[in-house]
């Protein structure tokens, strides 16, 4: 009994500093990571269809989602996107503004959209004092190469596709100057390796050329295809992957034939076969505006029921015609606000998100492959 005793007061011990200890509560069990969420898909028979969205003076985080939705559920995989570099480095060349750009960009990667940037828009600082935002010199090729290199790093893996200025081809869009394609080579031959040591899988786009006719010494312009063979004769050919395109078809039908001396949208294939005769066939087209207006009060516009056939007729002749062509971006989907001028019957959706009788047509195209409206 005598052994017995110290063990029992041991255990007896033991009991009361057990009670006497502090709690220690057990450890919560890890967190689970919440998932993203997965982009949202668009359904469509036509993996062509595509809209210029204009959303760049869009402020409202809403609105710019809710136009990238209405592009989705109306069944448009492809956007175009002007990001002018005035708006994202207004002041120096150190500072940039992503805000805006980051809601697009986050916006359409959202919705499952794959985007075309288009650059220009020179900001003060960057060019001599009593020109306009289009204006651009040698000067400033190197400031403007590294903006696009920024942007490219900053959405690598969201953005895929890059438009290196718009319609250099005119004089109002090449800072009321002469279209000079050297200079615009130059350009290109700065911005293409800035692009490309950001992204390796980047496209780089020639410029989207005003189709026009104005031949050399216009004080307007310079006619798109001598434009493109200048560029090729100025050294271009290593400095894009892809050739944009602009294609109206004024009150011409799809079919319309193609010829030198023709504007319509069938004009397309004309800028193809400058790439074909350069040995780049292999280099896709992007349409990176287009299409037909509507207004009633506008000499070049088509009826309303006219617009919807040829915009179905469009989408189907790049899909079935022109395997070269990877997407057709038609102009333009809504304005932030309106116009008030023939420019709100382009657009697809009226600026207080009411869609259009051609909305609901491309979508049911989009949904059916059936081209009749």
């Amino acid at each position: 009994m005598s052994r017995l005793a110290p063990l029992g007061l041991l255990l007896g011990l033991a009991l009361i500093l057990a009670q006497l200890a502090p709690h220690v509560p057990s450890p919560a069990p890890a967190a689970v990571p919440t998932p993203t969420p997965l982009p949202a898909q668009v359904r469509t028979l036509n993996p062509k269809i595509g809209v210029h969205t204009r959303l760049t003076d869009e402020a409202d985080p809403a609105k710019i989602r809710e136009s990238l939705r209405l592009v989705r559920e109306m069944g448009a995989p492809w956007i175009t996107e002007y990001f002018p570099w005035v708006y994202i480095q207004p002041n120096d060349a150190a500072h940039f503004d992503w805000q805006h750009a980051d809601l697009v960009v986050d916006a359409a990667a959202a919705e499952g959209l794959t985007l075309i940037a288009r650059f220009d828009g020179t900001p003060a600082w960057a060019r001599p004092k009593d020109t306009t935002w289009k204006y651009l010199d040698p000067d400033h090729y190197a400031d403007f190469a590294a903006f696009a290199g920024a942007f490219a790093a900053r959405y690598r893996g969201k953005v895929q596709y890059y438009q290196v200025w718009n319609e250099p081809n005119l004089s109002a869009e090449w800072g009321t100057r002469p279209p000079d394609p050297a200079a615009y080579t130059a350009l290109l031959r700065a911005t293409y390796p800035a692009i490309k040591a950001a992204d390796p899988a980047a496209q780089v786009l020639l410029a989207g050329l005003a189709p026009t006719l104005e031949p050399p010494g216009s004080t307007q312009g310079l006619r798109d295809t001598t434009f493109l063979e200048d560029v090729y004769a100025a050294g271009g050919q290593p400095y894009f992957d892809a050739l944009a395109v602009h294609a109206y078809g004024w009150q011409n039908p799809p079919d319309d034939p193609p010829g030198p001396d023709r504007l319509n949208f069938a004009r397309t294939e004309i800028m193809h076969d400058v790439l074909v005769r350069h040995g780049d066939g292999a280099k896709p087209v992007l349409i990176a505006e287009g299409g037909w207006n509507d207004s009633p009060r506008w000499v070049l516009a088509v009826r309303p029921y006219q617009r919807i056939t040829y915009t179905l007729q469009a989408y189907e002749k790049a899909l079935r015609d022109w395997p070269w062509c990877k997407a057709v971006t038609l102009w333009a989907f809504r304005y932030p606000k309106p116009a008030y001028t023939y420019f709100d019957n382009y657009t697809f959706v009226t600026s207080d998100f009411v869609p259009k009788p051609i909305y609901y047509e491309v979508q049911r195209y989009a949904q059916t492959g059936v081209v009749t409206p």
